[in-house]
């Protein structure tokens, strides 16, 4: 399996070049369910330790419906396919970039939940337009063990989120491990108090907000992931959900640019325009950075060929 590595603010991409398995040529939704039920396997081998890492995300690059877009794309981590992801676009243009498979300017590349554009600035810098993002549900509470009441807002950004600002642990780099706690234990509420999104959707994000450390930024962020990891970047999606709420608060104007740092400290560009169906769309400005490029093996007599189960 051809595949190439980058980071973008410190998160893990791994785009799968070829190698991956046949999932025919419909819908990338459809792809993506079809790969989330029969291919579990495949995809936790890929992520996992020994060949992976707790933080990594993969883009599987695959055919797009649309002809006019320069490849389609299904993210995943450890523990889920996902719907869209933002700094895995960022990773995923330069790595197509370094390639040479697209050039500066603006390209677009299909996902499961729609098409994505991204203006490649140069080798590392790149803009993505993600889809429409909305506010679903303001100042919900959730009685969480040992935390007590917590409440935020429900949002979705091509992954639903629940964002607490401020959050109930300090966000800082110091308490990484006690904010992974408190946000898992955050959304195992919200999973029991059966509070999610429309049609089911089931909140697999979690956000912590807190006063950023640079001075040119909004604020900074803590995020938990699907497998439980913290995203090391802002997180795009996660970007997308927030300008979403502020957006809806009146908080921030149409067009105007705030920086998000995130718990290591790398941050996103950040603005918004209006959607057509009410919400914003989008756009996040990062840096990504190939690391390495490689070929994975699959030995049958290899002990972990599928990962270390986490």
């Amino acid at each position: 399996m051809h595949v190439i590595d980058s980071h973008t603010g410190g998160e893990p991409t791994r785009v799968i070049v070829n190698g991956g398995p046949d999932l025919g040529g419909g819908p990338l939704s459809e792809r993506a369910k079809l790969l989330s039920r029969d291919h579990r396997d495949f995809y936790r081998s890929i992520v996992l330790e020994p060949r992976g890492q707790v933080a990594m995300v993969c883009a599987l690059l695959v055919r797009p419906v649309d002809p006019d877009c320069v490849t389609g794309v299904i993210f995943f981590d450890a523990e889920a396919v996902l719907g869209m992801c933002g700094h895995g676009t960022i990773g995923l243009a330069a790595t197509l970039f370094h390639m040479g498979r697209i050039g500066a300017g603006r390209h677009r590349i299909e996902t499961p939940v729609g098409i994505v554009t991204v203006d490649v600035i140069d080798a590392h810098t790149v803009t993505v337009t993600n889809i429409e993002s909305r506010r679903i549900r303001k100042d919900i509470t959730v009685e969480v063990p040992q935390l007590g009441p917590v409440t935020g807002d429900l949002a979705y950004g091509g992954n639903c989120f629940f964002l607490v600002d401020p959050g109930p642990v300090p966000v800082e780099p110091a308490n990484i491990a006690a904010l992974t706690r408190a946000a898992i234990a955050v959304r195992q509420a919200l999973w029991d108090q059966g509070i999610g999104g429309d049609d089911g959707m089931q909140v697999d994000h979690v956000i912590f907000y807190g006063p950023a450390q640079d001075p040119t930024a909004h604020s900074r962020n803590f995020v938990l992931c699907p497998d439980d990891a913290y995203d090391r970047s802002p997180c795009g999606t996660g970007c997308s959900a927030r300008l979403a709420c502020l957006a809806a608060d009146k908080r921030l104007p149409e067009g105007h640019e705030i920086v998000q740092e995130s718990i290591i400290g790398s941050t996103y560009r950040l603005s918004w325009r209006r959607g057509a169906q009410g919400g914003v769309i989008p756009s996040i400005t990062g840096r990504a950075y190939v690391m390495a490029e490689s070929r994975l093996f699959f030995l049958p007599d290899d002990p972990f060929r599928s990962g270390i189960p986490s």
